[in-house]
């Protein structure tokens, strides 16, 4: 089995999408099994309780975010649909990979927004951002996805107060199987071995873009890797891992690359 994994892509309105549709062609070039998106596919920004108040908050808007987010879907399927309408014409076997979508705590802002706001029941929802419409399997905020013996979950709590694991050592000992996690920016492995000699790795993953967070300082904005993973030959939580850098993408699909 082949898992190709998108970390945080965060969309939101104003940003560079292009890698989006980049990512939509290495997919169908390299034909993974499964797509995993870790979560924070969209930001909703128009939500963060972080910036309220904020110069930087003002002209936010909920149905701008939406917007956003379908736009940016779009561009990352679009390939896969381009290529599956070829198909059809020419009689060919469909490209139907499985797709599974984790819910992440900017997803969830829709949630504690209605949660903080009763009025909101019924106008806001999940089901905005049009995820299963698109195909995916949604999975709800830290529910963990196992696939061949992997765990995904776009970030494993840990402790009585469920604050993320932050290393990926840590989430090999805590978890004791292969994770693959998103949430913190940067890319970060270990490998373990059960008794059996099964090897065991943990990811974190957490960036796929291309714009600098504001929260951020710019050097640190520069020093995070940002990219995708392919997972080659998994089986019973065992994998070769393929980071694929944002920058490869550019110089294959960018400017016109096939």
């Amino acid at each position: 089995m082949k898992i190709m994994v998108i970390p945080d892509t965060q969309v939101k309105p104003g940003i560079s999408l292009e890698h989006l549709e980049w990512t939509g062609k290495y997919m169908v070039d390299k034909k993974p099994d499964v797509v995993v998106h870790l979560g924070d596919f969209a930001d909703m920004w128009s939500l963060s309780s972080y910036d309220v108040g904020k110069k930087s908050f003002e002209g936010r808007r909920y149905l701008s975010d939406i917007e956003a987010a379908h736009n940016g879907m779009r561009l990352l399927l679009g390939p896969l649909w381009d290529y599956n309408n070829r198909a059809a014409k020419n009689h060919e076997k469909r490209y139907q990979p499985r797709r599974v979508m984790l819910g992440g705590n900017h997803e969830e802002r829709i949630i504690k927004a209605v949660e903080n706001d009763a009025k909101l029941d019924g106008v806001l929802s999940l089901n905005d951002l049009s995820y299963e419409e698109f195909g995916w399997e949604y999975h709800a905020f830290l529910r963990p996805v196992i696939i061949e013996g992997v765990a995904f979950c776009h970030y494993f709590p840990s402790g009585v107060l469920g604050r993320p694991v932050t290393t990926a050592t840590a989430l090999l000992n805590k978890m004791h199987m292969s994770c693959v996690a998103g949430h913190l920016p940067g890319l970060q492995f270990a490998r373990s071995a059960r008794a059996d000699g099964c090897q065991l790795t943990g990811i974190i993953a957490g960036s796929f873009y291309q714009h600098e967070e504001e929260y951020m300082a710019p050097i640190v904005n520069r020093q995070h890797w940002h990219g995708i993973l392919m997972l080659h030959d998994v089986h019973d939580g065992d994998f070769d891992i393929m980071p694929v850098s944002i920058n490869y993408l550019r110089r294959k699909y960018g400017n016109g690359g096939t």
